[in-house]
């Protein structure tokens, strides 16, 4: 019976390319392809910076990982995404039936608003992409339903991942992981009887080795040595394999949080094994085995041990097969073709047709014209620029850099004073060029540019991160002391945002004056365009005398004159300029509506349960029987297992067929409804009651 059933089920349920295209499910192409091609067309261009960033960058480099685990958790959802689908919002108040389609165009107006404002913003990246999954949510709404959504909801969720982390949270971690790693190793090479001395350079843990030959080696344990980016990328790892666990939740949440001592610990054997390589076999072979056992070694190690340790621990299997459901005599399609799922034991039998209806056809139009005016309209993620002088060609032939990178200004002479290529390769930039605007009227103060070009906008750093936050975070007093800190524009078309800090030194009461801000430029190299992340850095001494007030006037004067220089490709458009500045403001309309909504909703819900809980006092005692055993059935509340429960509790059995009919009559009443149950990743039709039954009535 076992080998029968199994046949039969393998022939009723296949789901493969072939298959959805022999059922002519065109509008399920088509739904999918309306939602990830107005996805990629609004967020294309922050897409490209976030993947050039990973490939270019260890603090991001873990989101190249983002996009297969993605669609992975799509694949393993594809049954119940297939089978929920086409359902539509049947059985439903007539006042609830465009809530859903309400909530999603609330839902992708807040992450346009919220995109829009970003790019009015000193960090428009991190706001974009925090708009991404909303805007997603939004659309599987509008071009689906809840159900659908409620399957998407984890994979939904994951893309905030690709939201870059905070500088300042992430130096923070990485520099107090570096003391407790740095201590740790420490102690445990000494115990091996290696000697080593731990000290604090430059802010950063050090250790220095003595080797047998009387020479010494320092290693300083610095954010790319505190684990901090594997850590990052070990999270995304840890929760996946949470989610995709067949078990119980507790075990999830225990292999989710076992995951990051986990990793820890591997980093500090990481150390401490470099250590004992640099102590027997010299510094050069050290460098080796921490470039090797860095990075993704480290994610793969601490990932398979994870596995392991549960496995062992809590018993778990993450490829676990899915349970089989009990057998059932009334799985036949052929005595089934009208329905999809069997009556009985709610299997699958067959997928359900997905119906391009004209409400349909007309979201996808609708949605189709809203984006392409979106794009016409759209605010770039940065100040899009052109290069005004071939910069990066001169740099690789060794030659000089030209001043004509900056404006000539009147009362001011242009000098270009040194290249600093030691922090070009600390920093991974491509170039960092400091130039000098001396003034002819010596009332004036000499301003000084920096000008960072890098290919990842990781490397351009934030002053007052390295100023004050990094020392803070080494318990050092800050050798400086905040004067101002805040966003200033610069052009008003298109919109660029600077950030004006100032500052005063605590050892010598020097005043420093920052005026700083980053954009994307289209650079040449030897006849190759590319784009490239840029920040100008202006930077001025202001006498005592004289107040800072004074100085800003100045910078904002000089950085104006460089940013016009500096040729914009693209001005906005007086809607978007409008959205922007106000999008703090106009995100209240949205997400106020989009609240009232979801109140709504569960006012209707309850007052629903509240009518339905009337109705169910007046029914008969058999119906009361089904209601509740219905209510009360503990595994997949399938018509099977609610027969099961109802000769449980009453002493006597109901034929299937019966029970079937009267949870139909049932459902006509708006008592119970048929859900569509996750089984493992397998669709099972269930049934739910639409009724808070008191505890009196469970009791009895």
């Amino acid at each position: 019976m076992a080998k029968i059933f199994s046949a039969v089920r393998t022939k009723i349920i296949p789901f493969d390319a072939e298959h959805l295209l022999n059922q002519g499910n065109l509008a399920l192409i088509l739904k999918i392809s309306t939602l990830t091609i107005a996805t990629l067309a609004i967020f294309y261009q922050d897409l490209t910076i976030i993947t050039s960033d990973a490939l270019q960058s260890e603090i991001t480099n873990y989101m190249l990982a983002i996009p297969f685990i993605f669609a992975y958790l799509i694949y393993r959802k594809r049954k119940m995404l297939r089978a929920v689908i086409p359902l539509e919002n049947q059985n439903q108040p007539k006042q609830t039936t465009y809530m859903p389609l309400i909530a999603g165009v609330l839902l992708c107006t807040t992450a346009i608003i919220f995109y829009w404002y970003g790019s009015y913003t000193f960090t428009p990246l991190e706001h974009h992409m925090l708009a991404l999954p909303i805007f997603v949510a939004g659309l599987t709404l509008i071009l689906f339903n809840p159900q659908t959504l409620r399957q998407l909801a984890f994979p939904i969720a994951f893309l905030f991942f690709l939201t870059p982390p905070p500088a300042e949270i992430l130096y923070t971690l990485g520099s107090t992981l570096s003391v407790i790693s740095s201590e740790a190793s420490h102690t445990i090479v000494k115990a091996l009887g290696v000697p080593s001395t731990l000290s604090s350079e430059y802010g950063n843990p050090t250790i220095t080795i003595t080797r047998p030959d009387g020479t010494t080696i320092p290693f300083a344990i610095d954010i790319a040595c505190s684990g901090i980016y594997s850590l990052i990328g070990f999270l995304i790892f840890a929760a996946f394999i949470a989610y995709i666990t067949r078990d119980k939740t507790w075990k999830k949440a225990a292999a989710f949080s076992m995951g990051f001592p986990l990793i820890y610990a591997l980093n500090i054997i990481r150390i401490t094994t470099i250590l004992l390589i640099g102590y027997q076999y010299g510094e050069q072979l050290a460098l080796q085995a921490f470039h090797f056992l860095g990075g993704w070694i480290l994610i793969f190690l601490g990932t398979l041990l994870l596995l392991t340790t549960t496995e062992k621990l809590f018993k778990t299997n993450i490829f676990l097969k899915p349970q089989p459901l009990q057998p059932c005599q009334k799985c036949n399609p052929a005595e089934n073709q009208k329905e999809d799922f069997c009556p009985s034991c709610g299997r699958l039998l067959k997928y359900a047709e997905v119906k391009l209806n004209k409400p349909d056809l007309a979201k996808i139009i609708i949605l189709t014209i809203s984006v392409i005016l979106i794009i016409s309209i759209q605010a770039p993620i940065f100040a899009l620029t052109k290069g005004p002088a071939d910069i990066l060609s001169q740099l690789a032939a060794d030659q000089q850099p030209t001043t004509e990178i900056l404006p000539q200004i009147n009362n001011y002479t242009l000098d270009f004073v040194y290249r600093d290529k030691e922090f070009e390769q600390k920093a991974k930039q491509d170039a960092s060029l400091i130039y000098a605007y001396t003034p002819t009227n010596s009332s004036q103060n000499t301003i000084w540019i920096a000008v960072e070009i890098a290919s990842a906008k990781s490397s351009l750093h934030s002053w007052e991160y390295c100023l004050i936050t990094w020392r803070i975070l080494h318990e050092w007093e800050p050798s400086v002391t905040q004067l101002d800190l805040r966003d200033v524009q610069l052009l008003q078309n298109p919109p660029l945002i600077a950030r004006y800090f100032a500052f005063q030194y605590k050892n010598n009461n020097i005043t420093q004056v920052v005026l700083y801000w980053r954009e994307t430029s289209t650079f040449t190299t030897n006849t190759t365009t590319q784009q490239k992340h840029v920040k100008i850095s202006l930077i001025a001494y202001p006498p005592p005398t004289e107040p800072i007030q004074q100085t800003e006037d100045e910078l904002l004067t000089v950085g104006k004159a460089i940013a016009n220089h500096w040729q914009p490709m693209k001005t906005w458009t007086e809607i978007a300029l409008l959205i922007s500045k106000n999008g703090n403001y106009l995100l209240l309309i949205p997400t106020t509506l989009l609240i009232i909504t979801i109140l709504l909703q569960a006012f209707n819900q309850i007052k629903t349960k509240q009518t339905n809980l009337k109705a169910y006092k007046k029914l008969s005692k058999e119906n009361k029987a089904i209601i509740l055993a219905t209510h009360q059935t503990k595994t997949t509340p399938t018509t099977q297992n609610i027969a099961a429960t109802y000769e449980k509790q009453n002493n006597k059995p109901i034929p299937t067929s019966k029970l079937a009919e009267k949870l139909q009559q049932a459902q006509q009443t708006d008592l119970i409804k048929k859900q569509i149950i996750n089984h493992q990743d397998e669709p099972v039709l269930g049934w739910k009651t639409q009724l808070s039954l008191p505890k009196t009535e469970t009791k009895t």
